[in-house]
């Protein structure tokens, strides 16, 4: 059994090793998905636990805005994957009208919800980072071009994560010279 406390640390490793590796700039955005259920060894959108969103959450938001970066996190697949964001953060997104709760939204975007500002719900973003937590495909909300980062963890609890950041698109071709740092 997985405790609060170890699911904190290993939320907060991650977010160490993922934001140290993602090249990530001030106003960009970061985007969450979290399946608690995964977190606690069931299956996903079987057993939303509050308790774990909420720290995971706590971590999460905490990192992100340490960076001066913007948070969307992921509803689950009865709200289409939509987003919660904060109301300051919207650039070109469009507002949609819902509020998620534990079993149609899952229990980190209800937490989200009660614990911004002003928030919003979106359909779709454009991420410059991300953390997927239980599998529950952010890759949709990220910008092209999706790089890997591998992290010390594979998983926060019994949920499987993964990580991204972004890049530009590579264009040119052989005759081309690139950035480095933008690699």
């Amino acid at each position: 059994m997985h405790t609060l406390e170890t699911i904190r640390n290993a939320t907060r490793t991650a977010m160490t090793e993922l934001l140290a590796a993602a090249k990530v700039r001030t106003g960009q955005l970061f985007v969450v998905g979290c399946s608690t259920s995964e977190v606690m060894g069931k299956t996903i959108g079987t057993d939303s636990h509050m308790d774990v969103a909420e720290v995971v959450f706590d971590e999460i938001h905490r990192a992100v805005q340490d960076k001066g970066m913007h948070l969307a996190v992921q509803c689950c697949e009865h709200l289409n994957r939509a987003l919660i964001m904060e109301r300051s953060a919207l650039t070109w997104e469009e507002e949609v009208n819902v509020v998620p709760h534990a079993h149609a939204g899952g229990a980190m975007a209800t937490t989200a919800y009660h614990r911004f500002e002003d928030p919003v719900a979106v359909e779709f973003v454009k991420a410059h980072a991300g953390i997927d937590i239980g599998d529950t495909f952010i890759g949709m909300h990220m910008k092209h071009v999706a790089v890997p980062v591998r992290l010390s963890i594979q998983n926060i609890g019994d949920a499987h994560i993964t990580a991204c950041r972004v890049r530009p698109k590579s264009i040119g071709g052989v005759r081309a010279i690139y950035n480095d740092s933008l690699l």
